[in-house]
């Protein structure tokens, strides 16, 4: 028998690690964008078009690479991160293994063109599913541009498995807004078909936070730095009453690395346990500045999973600080110097008019056993029917009641209410509202008891799916239109929408 094993050729191995590395368009921009960070960039473009299928475009000012270094950035394992094993505990940059380019390059059409700054001339090259179409001196700016375009075209099978434009669009908002919240120092720009979703100038992190989330923003984060041997913990946390149903806003930074952690998610729950509710998420972004030599980043593919030396501290350390953070806030006003004034933010203070002490009058007529109305409407009998309530005006009886055996009270008559009754046919139908949210109808079998509220929503479905299917939805304008402040990534997800929401008219 022959032998079986044998050597898969570079393509065919770089597309099965193209796999781990890069799962969908979001996962491309994430490294080029932290390959741009590493390079130095004090500027980074970011252009993309069909939600990144077709075209994801990043330019930066960095360093620049030489026409060798240009080559090698697309062989497998090839870096200029570390040199040796023990380089993998003193890692400060975001990439150190060398497999996203070459994993990029297997499943996209790439161009690449770099200049050094102390160079006359850079160099372009064009790769085309791991193999070299073209490469050759060019005229460029200081800096680099790698454009990938036709992601995953040699690979039908994972092409298909991605989701519609929208979905893609905001998963590449997210690792964007990741990298911008951790390098406010730097000056983003993001196009996405010929429109720019964000301009991100260099500013401090909390001006970064307002001009991702909105303006709102201003006013619903409390600051937090904590200094310790073990960490140094800083960053924003939200005010308890600006809690929301949903986790989105909730980012931690490792050495300015995005990471997952669901055991330091729960240290900053467990500082609000006491002020919110179960059901409700608070906004926090913080950043955990540690040695290297304590943590192993060399985890996941993603490198969003980090293990610790000592996992006890780090979470006791920020639910500490969380927890003091949020009884400062309580008991102390904070002024912020860095905030954006404008007109919005000017208040007028009026001056005091003279303090007049109140007057305070009453009836010495007023009577509280006097009822003024004594044939008073009933609500719950008022939903019933048009049938007339009578009180009797010798209340008094009512107290008769209970000088009665107990045999008497089981046998009282329901027919000698005061409630004067009506007679409707069988065929007709009687409906009651109890409580304002639920329907009492009678039917063949005895009664039907509704959720107004939910019926409401099943009809109105109904209708929009028949407007949706015979295309007749119809619209008519208001005229105070409502306002609805949108972020950035919620914004862009509605304008991918309005055509479906413009047939419900």
């Amino acid at each position: 028998m022959s032998d079986i094993i044998k050597l898969l050729p570079d393509s065919v191995a770089n597309q099965i690690a193209a796999g781990e590395v890069v799962q969908r368009p979001a996962s491309a921009v994430k490294e080029l964008i932290e390959n741009a960070i590493d390079a130095g960039a004090g500027k980074i473009q970011l252009i993309i078009k069909d939600a990144g299928k077709s075209l994801i475009q990043v330019i930066d000012d960095g360093c620049g690479m030489s026409i060798t270094d240009a080559r090698m950035c697309f062989e497998r394992h090839a870096t200029s991160k570390i040199r040796k094993a023990e380089d993998l505990f003193a890692i400060r940059t975001m990439g150190f293994r060398g497999e996203a380019m070459a994993s990029i390059a297997a499943i996209a059409q790439v161009e690449l063109k770099t200049r050094r700054h102390e160079d006359e001339l850079g160099s372009s090259i064009c790769i085309e599913g791991s193999e070299v179409v073209k490469q050759e001196p060019v005229s460029c700016t200081a800096g680099t541009s790698i454009c990938i375009k036709n992601l995953f075209y040699n690979i039908p099978a994972r092409r298909n498995f991605l989701k519609g434009n929208p979905v893609e669009l905001r998963h590449i908002i997210d690792e964007f807004q990741r990298v911008a919240f951790s390098h406010p120092e730097i000056f983003f720009t993001f196009h996405h078909d010929g429109n720019e979703i964000f301009h991100l100038p260099q500013a401090s992190l909390k001006q970064r936070i307002v001009h991702i989330f909105g303006g709102s923003y201003n006013q619903k984060l409390v600051p937090l730095e904590e200094n310790t041997s073990i960490i140094n913990l800083k960053g924003f946390i939200g005010k308890p009453e600006f809690a929301k149903k949903t986790r989105g806003e909730q980012y931690f930074f490792v050495n300015k690395r995005f990471i997952k952690d669901p055991y330091l998610n729960h240290a900053v729950l467990k500082a609000y346990e006491e002020l919110l509710p179960d059901d409700s998420y608070p906004l926090y972004i913080l950043f955990i500045d540690i040695d290297p030599s304590k943590i192993d980043i060399n985890v996941h593919p993603t490198k969003t999973e980090i293990k610790y030396q000592d996992e006890k501290s780090i979470y006791a350390i920020i639910r500490s600080a969380v927890k003091r953070s949020l009884g400062q806030h309580n008991l102390t006003p904070s002024l912020d110097f860095n905030q954006e004034t404008g007109f919005n933010n000017m208040i007028t203070v009026k001056a005091h008019a003279d303090i007049v002490p109140p007057a305070i009058s009453f009836n010495p007529d007023f009577n509280p056993f006097h009822d003024k109305n004594p044939e008073r409407e009933i609500p719950f009998l008022r939903s019933m029917g048009s049938g007339k309530t009578e009180v009797s005006k010798n209340w008094g009886s009512l107290y008769d009641i209970v000088k009665n055996p107990v045999s008497e009270q089981q046998q009282f008559d329901l027919e000698s209410t005061s409630v004067e009754h009506q007679t409707h046919k069988p065929g007709d139908k009687q409906a009651f509202q109890v409580h304002n949210r639920f329907i009492i109808s009678q039917i063949k079998s005895g009664f039907m008891l509704l959720d107004q509220q939910a019926a409401h929503e099943r009809i109105l479905y109904e209708r929009f799916l028949e407007q949706l299917e015979t295309h007749q939805g119809a619209s008519q304008q208001s005229l105070f239109p409502q306002t609805v402040s949108l972020n950035t990534a919620d914004f862009e997800l509605v304008k991918e929408l309005l055509p479906d929401i413009h047939a419900l008219g």
